[in-house]
């Protein structure tokens, strides 16, 4: 049997058009094999949080020191007390602190109540992205329920504004795969490709899909077709790498892995690469 591989994507989030705003992932080859990318058993985990703000001290699986907790602390007294016309930027200092200190849910809380004071496409953009880091962290299937519904609901409300969000409508797409409409998603993901066939992001999670069901040669494929266009994608070159030692491409695989070995600073990816060598060198 397969041995299982935990990979963190570490990649930029927040900001709408980021690319790869993709959750952490966890790569496992155990899984029975599946015969198309429509049928996605893709899990999208993997840290615990809420869909609400709670103490900021509890939640999303990290503790604030004292003097992050004064801050948050000034920063929350600032938005209560804020007028109706400044509340909304002391909302927005508020939600991005959370986000600076990887308090995901917290973040995605004030984010939305900035959003409900001011329904700017970039605001709802900015809430969904939020909420979408949350649900990439959430691990209780309830609260990546959720944090899902969350995610769609402000995507679509910056959509309905604005169609040629890709990056939302690929983000967006991703939270489909664990609802009992995976296919919505993969069909959210092949229209951004209709519409720019060079897109990362929605090749990037095509990709992901695709390996979820130990499809290897289409994953390798969407990976080549990112780095055909962008060479300088670690990422990318990664996960190709993991598929071409998947597909037993050793000498390939080798190649790839060396060149990310150099490129790419992430000790969690150096780590797997590590691992992916020895499986090599079996």
């Amino acid at each position: 049997m397969k041995k299982s591989i935990i990979i963190s994507c570490v990649l930029a989030f927040a900001l709408a058009g980021t690319l790869f705003s993709l959750p952490k992932v966890v790569v496992n080859t155990k899984g029975k094999e599946m015969e198309t990318e429509t049928i996605a058993e893709a899990s999208v985990p993997t840290r615990e949080t809420a869909t609400a703000e709670k103490s900021p001290n509890s939640h999303d699986g990290a503790t604030l020191s004292p003097e992050q907790q004064k801050i948050v602390a000034q920063l929350r007294s600032g938005f209560i007390q804020a007028s109706e016309k400044e509340k909304a930027a002391a909302g927005l200092k508020l939600s991005n602190k959370f986000a600076e200190l990887q308090k995901f849910d917290s973040a995605a809380f004030y984010a939305e109540k900035v959003a409900l004071l001011s329904p700017s496409i970039e605001n709802l953009v900015r809430t969904g992205d939020r909420y979408y880091e949350a649900y990439g962290f959430a691990v209780d299937d309830q609260k990546m329920k959720n944090l899902g519904i969350k995610t769609r609901e402000y995507y679509q409300k910056a959509i309905d504004q604005n169609p040629g969000l890709l990056a939302a409508k690929a983000n967006m797409a991703m939270t489909y795969v664990n609802t009992e409409n995976p296919m919505q998603g993969i069909l959210m993901l092949r229209e951004v490709i209709e519409t720019d066939p060079t897109n990362e992001l929605a090749l990037f999670n095509l990709g992901i899909l695709s390996m979820r069901s130990n499809q290897y040669s289409k994953a390798a494929d969407r990976f080549k077709q990112i780095l055909t266009n962008n060479p300088a994608n670690t990422k990318a070159k990664f996960y190709l790498g993991l598929t071409l030692v998947e597909l037993g491409n050793k000498e390939e695989a080798r190649k790839i892995l060396a060149q990310v070995k150099k490129e790419e600073k992430d000790p969690v990816i150096q780590q797997a690469i590590a691992e992916l060598e020895g499986r090599l060198n079996d």
